[in-house]
Order: C-alpha cells, then structure tokens, then sequence
C-alpha cells in the first residue's frame, strides 16, 4: 500500500510563482527595514519571544487542570508558571530579556560548534569532513565573539539575526518563485 505524500508536487505550485515572490521581497523589505534600526529589531524579537512564552504558558497551565488525578500535576503547573513568568518577564523589562537571549545564543553556537568540530573530527576517512570542520569552527568562534561582546551586543545582535533571517529567506522565496516561473 503506498502512501500518499500531503506535499504538493511542484507542478502544483508551478502556476503560483508569483505568490512566492511576493512574500520574498515582502521579507526582504522587512529584513532591510529590521537591519535598519537593530535596537527595534531586537525589541520586536524580543516581545515575540515573550508571546510565544506566555502562550506556552497558558497552554501548559490548561494542560496541568487537565491532568488533576495525576500526581504529578504540580510540576506541570510550576513548569507553566515558570514560561509565564519569563513571558511576562520580556514584556516589562526587555532589555534584561535581550540579555538573558543573547547569552543563551552565544552558549548554543559554541556547544553546537564544538559538536560539529567533534563530528568533524570522527569523519575523517570519509570525503567532505573538511567542509563539517569549517562549519564547526565558524559556529564556535560566532558564539565566542558573541560572548566577548556580551552584554554590550544583546541591544542589537538579536535584532541583526532577525533582520538576516528575513532578508536571506525572503531571497530563498524570490529565487524559488522566479526558478518555478522558469520551470
């Protein structure tokens, strides 16, 4: 019996290009719009990161009354009370947010780049080891820098990511919308 993807094939989505190009360069200009102003950015993130909280909050919150015969239902509501309290926490003091992030993401980067330098490192024999290495080391010292640079950078490095993350996929969109135009 075969299964049946729920992905369109590309065929499907060849006639709406231009929708995709349409929200690239909506990204785009939301990326350049973001890298204009860093501090704004890196508000925006910040906020929607606390949202985010606050509803993982309440959810988790709803989930522990669901829960009640289970003995284990404090936890569930200290664990919400704990989201909704760091969500709450953005909102009223975001640049202590912005802080706590930044130092988060900085650690993330220089774990994750040690764990690919170390992939890297058990990959040797096989081809292309060498392309896993750089990537590793990129990713450690970014998160090294970062480092350095904290809490000084926490005001705009978050706001930098957001604004790169929207400009390179709002280019992913143009060029995938232009190349489904082609096809």
């Amino acid at each position: 019996m075969a299964v049946q993807s729920s992905i369109p094939r590309l065929s499907e989505v060849r006639g709406k290009w231009g929708w995709f190009v349409a929200l690239g360069l909506a990204l785009l200009v939301f990326g350049f719009i973001a890298a204009g102003n860093l501090l704004w950015a890196t508000v925006v993130t910040v906020y929607y990161v606390g949202m985010l909280m606050i509803v993982g909050g309440a959810v988790y919150l709803a989930h522990a009354f669901q829960v009640k015969a289970w003995k284990d239902t404090i936890y569930w509501v200290l664990s919400a009370l704990l989201y909704l309290a760091a969500g709450v926490l953005a909102f009223v003091n975001p640049q202590l947010t912005a802080k706590v992030l930044t130092l988060l993401m900085a650690w993330a980067l220089i774990v994750s780049g040690l764990f690919r330098i170390w992939v890297a490192m058990r990959a040797r024999e096989d081809g292309g080891w060498g392309w896993l290495l750089a990537g590793g080391i990129v990713t450690a010292l970014a998160g090294l820098v970062f480092l350095i640079g904290w809490p000084v950078n926490s005001l705009w490095l978050l706001g930098l990511f957001l604004a790169f993350d929207l400009a390179m996929q709002g280019w992913a969109l143009i060029g995938f919308g232009l190349a489904l135009r082609k096809a």
